[in-house]
């Protein structure tokens, strides 16, 4: 017997032997340095943006004082030796401050905010100029502004004025001859009742010229000759050595005291302070006036800088007049904050004019 045997025929099914994993790659990857650099990018950035200085300053609204009223606990405006007025109201000064050592960003945020303006440096800085010679530049305007202030006041009010020697220039002339502080009588056999008077008083001399004259010091009258010398400036006339200033001529005196304040822009507004302080009534009519000026001894309203922002100080105070140089008039009208009243001043004369017609209710010279 024969068997056969049929083959059986069975499939095996093996997994693939894994492939072996490539080499993993030493360091960083691309996308890590990218992010890397990203950072580093954004880092360097923020550092230039927040450290790094431009060339420009901020300017902005700044504080305001009412020269009617206190500042640090001191009346703004005080007049001893002499009864005041009372007075009601506010006469307020304004100011821009000025904000130097401005960062990329800092000067940017400044600008977004809408309140400041940037400018050059170079328009208030000159070359090689430090920020302390700045300050003492302004604070030397700013005392002559008080001064000026003063004079016009009381050549309005109708006090009589006189001429002090403010300063003697070395190797001058009239050094070691003329006292700093002098009063002027007379130069050149002319009466000196101003300052211009003096300038006048020597226009058809030369140097070589010998002048008389006379001046007072601390109580003591005095006549003496002088030689006159050459001018830097090239003019042909004579010269002395002497800076002629108008002072009032009072028995009373009339003290400002304010600080951290730089520049002559108050002038006018200290000025109509020491009219309403020296003068029955109310000069404001109990009002909230505001406004900027410099002032000269003859009572002329000179124009001032940062018109714009003075105004935006000046309403955010509660002013709603606000007096106006007649030169800053077309800026001021282009940029006057809802609300303001603008009132246009050539001279104080125009000024306390103005305030009385307010006052009463009448119309007053706008922009």
């Amino acid at each position: 017997m024969v068997v056969r045997c049929s083959a059986v025929s069975e499939t095996v099914t093996t997994d693939p032997v894994p492939a072996t994993p490539p080499p993993r790659e030493r360091g960083l990857t691309r996308r890590t340095w990218t992010l890397i650099i990203s950072f580093l990018a954004v880092a360097v950035l923020g550092l230039l943006g927040g450290f790094a200085r431009v060339p420009y300053v901020a300017l902005g609204p700044g504080p305001v004082y009412d020269t009617l009223g206190q500042a640090k606990g001191a009346d703004v405006v005080s007049v001893e030796g002499q009864n005041t007025f009372p007075t009601k109201g506010t006469l307020t000064m304004t100011t821009v401050s000025l904000t130097d050592d401005v960062s990329l960003f800092g000067a940017l945020g400044l600008w977004l905010s809408g309140r400041y303006a940037l400018a050059p440096r170079e328009e208030f800085f000159k070359p090689g100029e430090s920020e302390e010679q700045v300050q003492q530049q302004n604070q030397k305007a700013f005392s002559d502004s008080q001064t000026s202030a003063e004079v016009a006041a009381l050549h309005y009010l109708g006090y009589p004025g006189k001429v002090i020697a403010n300063e003697i220039t070395k190797g001058s002339p009239a050094e070691n001859v003329i006292p700093l502080g002098a009063r002027i009588l007379s130069v050149n056999g002319k009466q000196v009742a101003s300052a211009d008077d003096v300038r006048g008083a020597l226009e058809n001399t030369k140097p070589g010229d010998r002048i008389d004259v006379a001046f007072e010091h601390e109580g003591t009258s005095k006549s003496t000759q002088i030689t006159l010398g050459t001018r830097d400036d090239g003019r042909a006339s004579g010269f002395i050595g002497i800076l002629p200033v108008d002072r009032a001529d009072t028995p009373f005196k009339i003290k400002i005291s304010l600080s951290d304040v730089g520049g002559p822009s108050a002038g006018l507004m200290f000025a109509l302070a020491i009219v309403d302080k020296l003068t029955p009534g109310e000069l404001n009519g109990g009002q909230n006036i505001a406004g900027t000026g410099e002032i000269q001894g003859d009572g002329t309203v000179k124009p001032i800088g940062g018109i714009a922002f003075k105004m935006v100080a000046a309403r955010e105070s509660g002013a709603t007049t606000f007096l106006v140089p007649a030169a800053n008039c077309l800026d001021a009208k282009q940029q006057t904050p809802e609300g303001m009243k603008l009132v246009k001043v050539e001279k104080l004369q125009d000024a306390v004019s103005s305030l009385e017609a307010l006052a009463a209710g009448k119309p007053t010279p706008s922009c």
